[in-house]
């Protein structure tokens, strides 16, 4: 007896797949370039004698744990719908983002606590080449910021905008950190814990970063509703069907990378079923179609217009 095999996947569930795994594919480049960044903040810290590389080391350590998760979670919400979970795994995208979020309030905190350790206990003044190593690892992560966040507009990704956040707060521990060496350096003697302040300082950025991120990642797990202009574009599809008079209702929600779409139809009360049927099959037909909206499943009501 041959096995039944799977049936094609459809076009609008493809294509979400596929922005999903190259969004994963983009995340393991930032997990790359955090290892790379984390080796070498640890050995600027260690050989220039400044806390600050090493904080910012370590938070590039726990940069690549947290992105892991955000990659797995692109990794599910790739997956087509199932019996289980018939409108597809979206959710874990945005679950992956608000588990990075909460990852990243952790952070501030461990940073924060060696920080107030350094500041108490004496030590040496950093060197002054760690201002180079931070001067390249600012660029490199402000260029990958606004890399990951040009992606995750494009595609629609809320795990993508809450990680070039992260990356952008590294960016800004390194600017701080970056300020408060130039400081000992430039106060000499008595100075020496300025870079610890600067670590400290950054700590806060960090937290508020985290809460702009708790926000975009809750947006999407509690089903805010779409922007007003996402939802105008949709009703103003839905209109151009030929057959529709007017729409009632329109409910229009993220769902991962895709959008799901709640709509009441208007049509000739004297239509039969089967054309009211039709009409409704176009409506959805023609919101799943519309690329720029990455529109994954629509449920259309039809009302009689008279």
């Amino acid at each position: 007896m041959l096995a039944c095999l799977p049936a094609e996947l459809p076009s609008h569930y493809a294509a979400t797949q596929r922005r999903a795994n190259a969004s994963a594919k983009l995340v393991l480049r930032g997990i790359a370039l955090n290892a790379v960044l984390a080796a070498v903040k640890f050995a600027g810290g260690i050989f220039g004698h400044t806390y600050a590389l090493i904080a910012d080391g370590a938070e590039s350590m726990l940069d690549i744990f947290s992105s892991l998760l955000v990659w797995a979670g692109f990794r599910v919400a790739a997956k087509p719908p199932d019996a289980d979970h018939p409108y597809g795994h979206g959710k874990a995208e945005p679950l992956a983002a608000l588990a990075v979020a909460v990852f990243v309030f952790f952070m501030a905190g461990f940073v924060a606590v060696h920080a107030v350790h350094e500041i108490i206990t004496p030590h040496e003044a950093p060197a002054w080449w760690t201002l180079v190593v931070l001067g390249g690892v600012i660029v490199i992560k402000m260029w990958f910021s606004r890399r990951m966040g040009v992606a995750g507009e494009e595609i629609g990704s809320t795990a993508l905008g809450v990680e070039a956040l992260h990356h952008y707060s590294d960016a800004l521990t390194s600017a701080a950190a970056f300020v408060g060496i130039s400081i000992a350096l430039w106060g000499g003697k008595g100075w020496e814990t300025a870079d610890d302040w600067a670590a400290l300082f950054a700590c806060v950025l960090i937290a508020f970063n985290g809460v702009t991120m708790v926000g975009k990642a809750l947006g999407d797990v509690m089903d805010s509703a779409a922007p007003t202009n996402f939802e105008n574009e949709v009703r103003a599809i839905a209109l151009s069907v030929a057959g529709v008079r007017a729409l009632d209702k329109c409910r229009v929600r993220k769902s991962g990378l895709s959008h799901l779409v709640d709509i009441h139809v208007r049509v000739d009360g004297e239509l039969t079923v089967r054309e009211g049927h039709d009409i409704a099959h176009a409506v959805k037909d023609a919101l799943i179609a519309s690329v720029p909206h990455r529109v994954s499943d629509v449920a259309v009501h039809i009302e009689p217009a008279n």
